[in-house]
């Protein structure tokens, strides 16, 4: 009889369910939660999953202080093999592209060539640049064309074999994104990839990532340091990409509203569902 009462007082309370015999009172889940983690599956799992969608297949997944296999070995402009290890004798930049891009990898270039002719540094003994195409039909011969229109940004008494852009197999190619954790799919004719540039030690270690294509000349002056001292920097805008995302679209990094939205609703979520579950915890007859 008593049993009967209670389970009515707890029905106009808006509790449902049947607990165990000798289990707490906290353990009979009220209806609205139940409702509340029906509706929580419905609609936030579908915008978390589109908001990870597009970082499945393409991004950087960030290898600090790993280092790179000095051994493979790139094709140079002229055709010539050139080991890595002969390259990353100083503080190294790194960025990686494909010579067909119609829009992102232009910029990223024209970035490295713009902040390369402002950065205090001597580029004959203080950093090499490295722009690698991850194309494996891309040939010296384009690379010698793209260097060519591109050392135009640097001042005449730039060092070439101080920016060399370079060409490689499928796979080195791997070899080497993987080792600095640069993904990629191919879209077609064209690719769909993050925008970097990675900085190495002279060891070969990867110090830094600097993200977009355009860099401020302290940013990469203070990386080259890093590097110089074989330091591992922090990377202040990983943060940001958690809003941003890149549009294959676009070619460009935009707001990504779904993550937000969706990792709103989840924080709203998992606090409501804490409330209902500590005001059920106090039983239908506690103040």
């Amino acid at each position: 009889m008593k049993s009967s009462m209670a389970a009515r007082r707890l029905s106009r309370n808006g509790f449902t369910g049947f607990p165990l015999k000798g289990s707490p009172r906290w353990c009979v889940l009220p209806s609205k939660v139940i409702a509340f983690v029906i509706l929580l599956w419905i609609f936030v799992l579908p915008v978390q999953a589109t908001a990870h969608e597009d970082t499945t297949s393409i991004g950087i997944d960030e290898k600090l202080g790993e280092f790179v296999p000095l051994d493979l070995v790139l094709n140079g402009e002229d055709g010539t093999p050139v080991r890595l290890r002969e390259l990353v004798d100083r503080p190294t930049i790194i960025g990686l592209i494909y010579f067909a891009c119609p829009n992102v990898c232009p910029r990223l270039i024209a970035g490295m060539g713009s902040v390369l002719s402002k950065v205090k540094a001597d580029p004959n003994t203080d950093y090499r640049a490295l722009t690698i195409s991850f194309d494996e039909n891309d040939t010296p011969e384009i690379a010698r064309e793209k260097k060519h229109a591109y050392m135009n940004l640097v001042p005449k008494d730039f060092p070439e074999t101080s920016w060399r852009f370079l060409t490689a197999d499928a796979q080195t190619i791997h070899d080497l994104t993987d080792a600095v954790g640069f993904r990629f799919v191919r879209d077609g004719n064209e690719f769909k990839h993050a925008v970097a540039l990675i900085i190495l030690s002279p060891e070969g270690k990867i110090v830094r990532y600097l993200y977009g294509d355009e860099f401020l000349p302290f940013d990469l002056k203070m990386a080259l340091l890093e590097a110089s001292e074989g330091r591992v920097g922090t990377t202040a805008a990983k943060a940001l990409l958690y809003c941003f995302s890149y549009d294959p679209a676009g070619k460009k990094y935009v707001f990504n509203i779904m993550r937000i939205y969706g990792t709103a609703i989840t924080v709203f979520a998992v606090i409501f569902f804490i409330f209902l579950m500590r005001r059920g915890r106090k039983g239908p007859g506690d103040g």
